[in-house]
């Protein structure tokens, strides 16, 4: 599910979940982060398109990346003014961690299930047990409602607070 919402959803709802434990920011990144190396492959035609990153151990890769990117950004707002959009500034490291973490591992299962090309035990095993799994509808309506489910969840959490 390269570049689509797909994968926010169940990040929407775990956020839902554990507003205090989650970062859905962090989680979303970490997504991101991870299609890039399918992004690339695809901009220069090399097959197959999810390799290293689209594997657990590449992913552990992303979710300390994500973090170091938190760190750093927020050590560059401490210099540099920038914007403080969705309260990002506020986030623990617990929650990034947790975000990001949630977001790198979900992203290879829901990639695992859907694309034949990955690998995720890499360099342990070129099997993927979860290829086929669902269909890819099951899975991207599965994706939706969970997302639906979230900001229905955060947005009455939200009402409720003010």
């Amino acid at each position: 599910m390269p570049f689509t919402p797909f994968h926010f959803g169940p990040g929407a709802a775990l956020h839902a979940a554990a507003p205090r434990h989650v970062s859905f920011l962090a989680f979303c990144a970490a997504n991101v982060i991870i299609d890039m190396e399918p992004l690339y492959f695809m901009a220069t035609e090399q097959f197959p398109l999810h390799r290293f990153f689209h594997t657990y151990i590449g992913a552990s890769v992303i979710l300390l990346l994500t973090v170091a990117l938190f760190m750093g950004t927020l050590r560059l707002a401490s210099v540099v003014a920038l914007p403080n959009m969705s309260g990002w500034k506020q986030l623990t490291l617990r929650q990034v961690v947790f975000g990001a973490a949630l977001g790198s591992y979900s992203h290879i299962v829901f990639d695992s299930i859907m694309h034949s090309d990955i690998r995720p035990f890499a360099p342990l095993s070129d099997g993927n047990p979860l290829l086929g799994l669902v269909s890819l509808g099951t899975l991207h309506w599965s994706c939706l409602a969970a997302g639906a489910v979230g900001f229905v969840v955060s947005g009455i959490r939200r009402e409720a607070r003010q």
